[in-house]
């Protein structure tokens, strides 16, 4: 008899059900409090009733935890310094999509070796969700494969589903359910439809195959979740964070009957894809929103303890501490100078 599945499987190793890591590394009622704080107050900027400027700012990936955490501290301290103007949020992104081939993140590879260990992967990030969030400061990730919340959403105040990612039926079955106001970045070629019929079919209640607690496959159904919002990135055929494209993607909102929320993504084909420019984009973000444009409810800015980024793979011990082993991203000095600028220019908003 002729064989018929798995005829390209290597190997296919259990990995811990939910359940059981969710109980070795627990989450605090204090963490608790804190992340459905953060996703309260993260709502009410999407939907107005907060007049606070959002900004999702930290590395490209997480490669490094040691780094990750400096890095943390950091944040956290200038994030209280800000926050009667500012929210800010931290990028802690665990998976990263590949055009080809590359390193996928430090869940599905946390040793950079390609032993692919998963099981410490998940480890060692809900470790660092939870060191972060006990420093007072809200999380943010893209959930890309759509197994992966059931083991670290609990502890996510936000997430992105990426360009490449936004047309998927998994992915906006998977928005659904998840329990964090959810940003969908436009296609890569710039066009913003996809992102609004994301929206669209998140907010509807779903049912589709995935995991439980216990990690047996079931039938998930949702009621939909209605914190959704879209993010600019930029396409193909330039930047869109300018004053027309706002215009264009908040009208288009209204048409759709969707919240005219926007967050702009001030890498990738925004900055041109020169990371040093991004505070120029912040700049002409903010010059919008004090000019009158509230649909305006944030940014993201890819950012590290060092500017720019290390070529990968090379010998573990010749990375430089600090630096992205993926995009560019600015250095902190002018991570906290763009902050503190933004902090700032929005004092006649609060005055």
């Amino acid at each position: 008899m002729h064989q018929t599945s798995d005829i390209h499987v290597v190997s296919n190793r259990p990995l811990p059900s939910p359940a059981e890591l969710l109980k070795s590394i627990p989450r605090t009622d204090a963490q608790s409090d804190f992340v459905a704080r953060s996703r309260r107050e993260i709502h009410d900027i999407i939907f107005g009733d907060d007049r606070r400027f959002l900004l999702i700012v930290g590395p490209c990936s997480i490669h490094d935890v040691e780094a990750g955490r400096e890095y943390a501290v950091r944040l956290a301290r200038l994030a209280r310094e800000v926050s009667d103007r500012l929210l800010l949020v931290m990028r802690v992104y665990f998976e990263k999509p590949r055009t080809t081939v590359g390193w996928k993140g430090l869940i599905m590879d946390p040793r950079l070796d390609g032993s692919s260990d998963i099981p410490e992967g998940l480890r060692i990030a809900r470790g660092l969700l939870r060191d972060i969030v006990d420093l007072g400061l809200p999380t943010a990730t893209e959930l890309l494969d759509p197994i992966t919340p059931q083991y670290i959403a609990d502890l996510v105040c936000w997430s992105a589903i990426g360009a490449r990612t936004t047309e998927s039926q998994t992915h906006r079955q998977m928005a659904s359910g998840l329990s964090m106001p959810i940003g969908f970045k436009n296609g890569t070629d710039g066009t913003l439809q996809s992102a609004i019929n994301a929206i669209r079919a998140a907010q509807q209640p779903q049912t589709f195959l995935g995991v439980d607690l216990d990690g047996r496959a079931s039938a998930v159904t949702t009621r939909g979740n209605p914190n959704c919002h879209v993010v600019l990135r930029g396409g193909r055929n330039g930047p869109n964070f300018g004053p027309e494209p706002v215009a264009e993607a908040e009208a288009a909102l209204r048409t759709a009957k969707l919240p005219p929320a926007v967050l702009v993504d001030c890498n990738h084909d925004n900055s041109s894809k020169q990371p040093e420019r991004q505070p120029e984009v912040l700049r002409v973000i903010v010059d919008q929103l004090l000019a009158g444009r509230t649909s305006l409810i944030g940014a993201m800015i890819e950012s590290n303890l060092e500017a720019g980024a290390q070529p990968f793979p090379v010998p573990l011990d010749q990375l430089r501490h600090g630096v992205s082993i993926t995009d560019g991203c600015i250095g902190w000095d002018a991570t906290e100078a763009a902050i503190r600028e933004t902090h700032a220019r929005l004092a006649s908003r609060f005055a």
